[in-house]
C-alpha cells in the first residue's frame, strides 16, 4: 500500500509505503490539547516505509515525555507525525490523503477522557495505554 499525507496548507508532504499499523485514538488530556479535539487519530508507521516528499524544511518539533513528540507544519500548524527519539513512528489519520483503509478501534487512555465526549459503541477502550 502507497499512501501520501499533507498539512493543511500543502507546504509539507509525505508518502507511506507499507501498511498502515494499530490506529488507535488517544484520549488524553495532552492529546486533546496537542490535536485541539476530543482526542487523537493516528497509524504506526516503519520508518523505512516513510519518507517526506516536500517541505521538511518547514517542519518543527515538540519533544515532550521520555522522548516521544510530534513535527508539525510551521505555517498552518498541522499536526502530521508523532516521533520517539527522533524518528517517525506514527502519521496523524487526518493529514493523510484519501482513504488509509483503516479505522480506530483501539481507544486508550479513556478514564481521562473529556467529560464532554461520548464514546462511540463496540470499541476496544483502556482506561490507560494499551496493555504490553
Amino acid at each position: 500500500m502507497s499512501i501520501t499525507g499533507e498539512c493543511f496548507c500543502g507546504g509539507v508532504k509525505y508518502v507511506v509505503d507499507g501498511k498502515l499499523q494499530d490506529a488507535t485514538s488517544c484520549h488524553c488530556s495532552r492529546c486533546r490539547k496537542a490535536f485541539n479535539s476530543q482526542a487523537s487519530a493516528f497509524v504506526q508507521v516503519k520508518l523505512s516505509e516513510f519518507s517526506w516528499l516536500a517541505g521538511e524544511d518547514q517542519l518543527t518539533s515538540y519533544v515532550g515525555q521520555e522522548g516521544y513528540g510530534l513535527q508539525f507544519c510551521k505555517t498552518c500548524g498541522s499536526t502530521l507525525v508523532g516521533t520517539y527519539n527522533g524518528e517517525v513512528f506514527g502519521v496523524t489519520l487526518g493529514c493523510l490523503n484519501g482513504d488509509p483503509d483503516v479505522k480506530p478501534i483501539t481507544h486508550i487512555y479513556v478514564a481521562s477522557k473529556a467529560k464532554w465526549e461520548t464514546m462511540p459503541s463496540g470499541v476496544i477502550q483502556f482506561d490507560e495505554g494499551k496493555p504490553e
